[in-house]
């Protein structure tokens, strides 16, 4: 397939485009910061907002767009109306934040969508991808094309921008000990993000994917006491837990990454990707080849 690539060089993008570039013609817009360079791939310096340069794009045809960088709203409908390319499937990367918080049952992909607006940079994310996902829908009517929601719970994995398992790693790597909120209620939902990857593949050009969304977790709810557990299995019990309290923790702002307070999770049934050909990670090996990357990366 001829598939145009918005973003593809940080992170998830670059996961999705190394799993494909072996199977489908790729082309890359992006503004340039991280290119990815592969002299198979054509990529362009672009910044979607960009009017005046997404002419160049002007009528050329793709079997399918991967959206990895559409965070305020406009940004899918104004990137079709500049850039007047031709593409049958859309794919927009969400994120299991776009669903109404505190409900307390298992999100299904067809809950209600999150109408309080909440303060902050994490507030603007939230607000900004639930207009989206309706600019999705729109824009599949206006434009007649196939559009997927892709909306993965917390990534991990090589590369990874966001402080998550990296902090762990970086405490055990250097002071051989973790900070461990004993009290916590919190739960979490994790991906690989090589998984979401491959969730995206399975999606292209498939008609169980067209009009759709997907969650993307495994389904087990990780604790810190389990996440501490996975921790130990990984580095061989060679590193100190020590204990904090999270009244501790919220006075001092340390900035752990996952939830801690029960208040604060919510639960996701990532199920309905299987349904089409998709099978996850287990949680122990792909931590295992983030810490082999983070190892061999580390500074």
């Amino acid at each position: 397939m001829k598939i145009l690539v918005i973003g593809g060089s940080y992170f998830l993008g670059k996961a999705f485009v190394t799993e494909a570039k072996n199977v489908h013609e790729l082309t890359l817009i992006n503004r340039g910061n991280r290119p990815y360079r592969d002299e198979k791939i054509k990529e362009y310096k672009i910044d979607r907002r960009d009017q005046k340069a997404l002419a160049a794009l002007e009528n050329q045809q793709y079997d399918a767009v991967v959206d990895f960088c559409a965070y305020e709203k406009g940004d899918i409908s104004l990137f079709l109306a500049y850039s007047k390319i031709k593409t049958k499937q859309y794919i927009f990367i969400s994120t299991c934040d776009v669903y109404q918080k505190g409900t307390g049952h298992i999100l299904k992909e067809d809950e209600p969508f999150e109408t309080c607006v909440f303060a902050g940079q994490e507030g603007a994310y939230i607000c900004g991808k639930v207009a989206l996902e309706k600019e999705l829908s729109e824009v599949a009517v206006k434009y007649d094309i196939h559009v997927t929601s892709i909306r993965p719970a917390f990534i991990y994995g090589p590369e990874n921008y966001a402080d998550r398992e990296s902090v762990y790693f970086r405490w055990i790597m250097q002071a051989k000990q973790i900070l461990h909120p004993v009290d916590a209620t919190g739960q979490f939902q994790m991906v690989y993000v090589k998984d979401v990857a491959k969730a995206i593949l399975c999606t292209l050009g498939n008609p169980k994917a067209y009009g759709k969304a997907f969650n993307l977790c495994r389904p087990e709810l990780m604790t810190y006491d389990a996440f501490y557990e996975m921790l130990s299995a990984l580095f061989e019990g060679t590193f100190e837990k020590v204990d904090i309290d999270v009244d501790t923790v919220l006075a001092r702002q340390i900035p752990l990454p996952f939830p801690l307070l029960k208040e604060e999770s919510e639960w996701y049934d990532g199920s309905a990707i299987e349904s089409i050909g998709f099978s996850y990670t287990e949680l122990l090996e792909g931590m295992r080849e983030t810490l082999a990357w983070f190892q061999a990366n580390w500074r």
